[in-house]
C-alpha cells in the first residue's frame, strides 16, 4: 500500500473535485457502437429486423416436426438474434446509465427500448413453443450435439411452464411493457437523478448527499440525513404511487401466472427452492441479536452513549482519521488481493483497468449506485462506480470487478448460458470483496486504523446481510399488503420504520424523516425481491472463504483456486447444488447459512476484545 497524505481539509466538507483522487477513468462504449447515430448501430437494426421476421417465417409451428440437429441449429440462430438485441439494449442502458439527466439520451434509450421490444416479438414464439414441446420429445432431441451443447438453457426454460400463458397474451404483455412496467422505472430513475440535495451551500446529487452519511464529522453527517429525508419526504407521493402501481401491476401477472406468494418468480428465476430462501432468511432473524444488535450498542459506547442516531450508522470510529485513497492505489489494493488468491484471477480483472471497461467519477445525472453490466460475451462487461477515496469505495471496486471477473469467465458458455441467477452472481463480487478486505487487514499494523477497518467491515457484511434481508422483509410485507388495496405514503413509512427498528436493534435511535429513506433504493423498483440475493451471496461466500482457509491450512490453496475460477467459468450451466459440491458445501442444509453467519459473529467477537 503507497503511503498518501492525509486530506488538508476534513472529507465531509470538501468539494469532490478537490479531493487527491487522482485521474478517474471513464469508459469507452465504441467496443459496443461508436455513438447513438452509429451506421453499424442502424444496420444491426435493420438487420435483425429482417432476420427476426424470417426466422419467425421459417420456425413458427414447425417445432415438433424438426430433429434435434435441426432445433439445436433454430437455437443457435435464436442466441446470435438475441444476442444483437441485447448488446443494442446494452448500448443503449450504459449511456443513459451515464447521464439519466440528459433528455437526448433519455429518448435514445426509450426509443431503443420501443424498437428492440418490437423486433423480439418476432422471436417471442419461440421459447413459448419450446415450452410446449413434452418431455419425451426434448429428451429425443437433446440426444443430437447440436441441441444438448444447449441442454442447460433448454431446462432453465422449460421451468416456466407451468406459469406460461397463451401465445396472445405472452405477445401482449411483452409489447406493452414498454408503456408499463418499463415507464414507471424510467419515471423513478430520471426523478432520483434530477434530484438535487442542498448541503452546506452545494446542491448535490443523491449518491453525494448519501457519502455524507459517512462523514467524519457528526454536523455534516446530521445536515445530510435530515436534507435526505426532506427531499425525499417532497417526492414521497410520486415514490409512493410508482410503488403501488409496480406492486399492483405484479399482483395482477402474478394471478394470471398462477405464482402463489409475490416472491415465488423470483424464486423460481435464481433457481433456488422457497425452503432454501426461508432457510436463509430465518437464519439471518434468528441472528439480529447477536449480530446488528450487539455491534450497534458496541458502536453507541465507542461515541459515548447508550444509542445512538441513524446518522451514524456508518460513521467512521471516533478519533480515527480516515485517509483518501486515490484511484490508482485502490487499483493496486484490488489486484494484488486477487492476486494473492490466483494470478489468473487478477490477470482477467486487470484487463478493466487496462482497457475503459470503468466509469469512475461522480457527476451530475450520473447512475447514483454501483453496477457491472455483461453486455454480450462478443463483447466484453462495463463497470460503474462512483468513486469517492474512501475505503467502502475501494470495498465497492473490488465487489463489481468480481462480477466483471465472473461475466468474462463465463461468457465462454455463450449468449443463452452465460448469465448466473442473483443468487450466484454474487458469489465473485462478496469473494472479491473478502480477499480485498483480507489483504487490507493484514497489510494494517496500526490498532486504531486495524480497529476501524474491522468495523468497517463488520458493518459492510451488516449492510449486505442484515440490512437486505430487512430491505427483503419490507418488500414482502408492502406487497402482501397491497393485495388489500393501495398503502399511502404514511403506512410504507410505518412499514420501513418498523423493520429498521427489529433488524438493526435497540440502540439505533430514528426520527420521523427516515420514513421516507424507502424510497431512494432502486432495487424495489427494478428487481422486486432481488435482494435477499446479497444475503445470499455474502454467507454463501463466507462458508466458501472458510473453506478457502482449511484447504490453505492444508496446502490446498492452488487447488481451491482452480476450483473456484471453474466454477466462476461454469456460468448458468449449473445449479447451486452442484457448483458448491466440490468444495463440501450445502445450501439446504441450515448448517450452512449459520456456518456462514459465523464468521460476522466472529468480527464482532473480536471488535468486543479490542474494546
Amino acid at each position: 500500500m503507497t503511503a498518501t497524505a492525509e486530506p488538508t481539509a476534513p472529507l465531509g466538507t470538501l468539494p469532490l473535485g478537490t479531493l487527491p483522487l487522482g485521474t478517474l477513468p471513464n469508459w469507452d462504449l465504441s467496443d459496443l457502437y461508436s455513438g447513438p447515430d452509429s451506421p453499424r448501430l442502424r444496420a444491426d437494426l435493420e438487420r435483425v429486423e429482417r432476420e427476426a421476421q424470417a426466422f419467425h417465417g421459417r420456425y413458427s409451428g414447425k417445432l415438433p416436426g424438426l430433429s434435434g440437429k435441426e432445433l439445436g441449429q433454430a437455437v443457435a440462430t435464436y442466441e446470435a438474434l438475441d444476442e444483437t438485441l441485447t448488446r443494442i439494449m446494452s448500448y443503449a442502458g450504459l449511456l443513459y446509465a451515464g447521464d439519466q439527466s440528459d433528455g437526448a439520451v433519455a429518448r435514445f434509450y426509450q426509443s431503443m427500448q420501443e424498437k428492440v421490444t418490437a423486433v423480439s416479438v418476432h422471436l417471442l414464439f419461440f421459447t413459448l413453443e419450446l415450452n410446449q414441446l413434452s418431455d419425451k420429445d426434448i429428451d429425443a432431441k437433446l440426444k443430437a450435439p447440436e441441441l444438448h451443447r444447449y441442454a442447460a438453457w433448454l431446462r432453465d426454460v422449460r421451468i416456466f411452464r407451468p406459469h406460461q400463458l397463451s401465445d396472445e397474451l405472452e405477445r401482449f404483455l411483452h409489447e406493452k411493457a414498454v408503456v408499463g412496467r418499463n415507464a414507471w422505472t424510467r419515471l423513478f430513475d430520471e426523478t432520483m437523478a434530477s434530484l438535487r440535495f442542498r448541503i452546506d451551500g452545494q446542491d448535490l446529487t443523491s449518491a453525494e448527499a448519501l457519502n455524507l452519511l459517512s462523514a467524519p464529522e457528526g454536523e455534516v453527517r446530521k445536515a445530510a440525513a435530515i436534507e435526505i429525508g426532506a427531499v425525499l419526504g417532497r417526492n414521497i407521493k410520486l415514490f409512493a404511487l410508482i410503488t403501488n402501481t409496480l406492486a399492483k401491476d405484479k399482483e395482477i401477472e402474478d394471478k394470471w401466472r398462477r405464482y402463489d406468494q409475490p416472491w415465488s418468480s423470483r424464486n423460481l428465476s435464481n433457481r433456488v427452492e422457497d425452503a432454501v430462501v426461508e432457510a436463509l432468511v430465518g437464519a439471518v432473524k434468528d441472528s439480529y441479536p447477536a449480530l446488528s444488535h450487539r455491534y450497534y450498542t458496541l458502536k453507541a459506547k465507542w461515541f459515548g452513549g447508550d444509542t445512538l442516531d441513524y446518522w451514524d450508522r456508518n460513521a467512521p470510529l471516533p478519533d480515527v482519521a480516515e485517509r483518501t485513497i486515490p484511484w490508482e492505489e485502490a487499483r493496486e489494493i484490488v489486484l494484488s488481493s486477487y492476486a494473492r488468491f490466483s494470478p489468473d484471477l487478477a490477470g482477467v480483472g486487470r484487463r478493466f483497468f487496462e482497457n475503459a471497461w470503468i466509469d469512475a467519477p461522480v457527476r451530475p445525472g450520473k447512475n447514483p449506485g454501483a453496477f457491472a453490466h455483461p453486455t454480450v460475451p462478443s463483447a466484453h462487461p462495463y463497470l460503474l462506480v462512483n468513486y469517492m477515496g474512501k475505503t467502502r469505495d475501494v470495498m465497492t471496486l473490488a465487489h463489481e470487478l468480481g462480477h466483471g471477473v465472473h461475466q468474462v469467465l463465463a461468457g465462454a458458455q455463450g449468449h443463452l448460458q452465460s448469465d448466473t441467477p442473483l443468487t450466484l452472481a454474487e458469489t465473485a463480487s462478496v469473494f472479491g470483496e473478502m480477499l480485498t478486505f483480507r489483504g487490507l487487514l493484514a497489510a494494517e499494523t496500526d490498532p486504531a486504523r486495524r480497529r476501524a477497518l474491522l468495523a468497517g467491515k463488520v458493518e459492510d457484511m451488516l449492510n449486505t446481510v442484515v440490512r437486505q434481508t430487512a430491505f427483503y422483509d419490507f418488500e414482502r410485507r408492502v406487497h402482501s399488503e397491497r393485495r388489500q388495496g393501495e398503502l399511502s405514503e404514511e403506512r410504507l413509512g410505518e412499514i420501513w420504520q418498523a423493520v429498521q427498528t427489529e433488524s438493526l436493534g435497540p440502540a439505533l435511535r430514528f426520527d420521523a424523516g427516515y420514513a421516507t429513506y424507502w424510497s431512494y433504493i432502486p432495487h424495489f423498483i427494478h428487481s422486486p425481491f432481488y435482494v435477499y440475493a446479497y444475503a445470499f451471496g455474502d454467507c454463501l461466500v463466507n462458508s466458501l472463504y472458510a473453506a478457502f482457509e482449511e484447504a490453505s491450512a492444508h496446502n490446498g490453496s492452488e487447488a481451491f483456486a482452480r476450483r473456484y475460477l471453474e466454477m466462476l467459468a461454469a456460468g448458468g450451466t449449473k445449479r447451486h447444488k452442484e457448483l458448491l459440491a466440490p468444495f463440501g458445501l450445502d445450501a439446504t442444509d441450515p448448517a450452512f447459512w449459520h456456518k456462514g453467519l459465523g464468521m460476522l459473529k466472529g468480527f464482532i467477537d473480536e471488535l468486543e476484545v479490542l474494546g
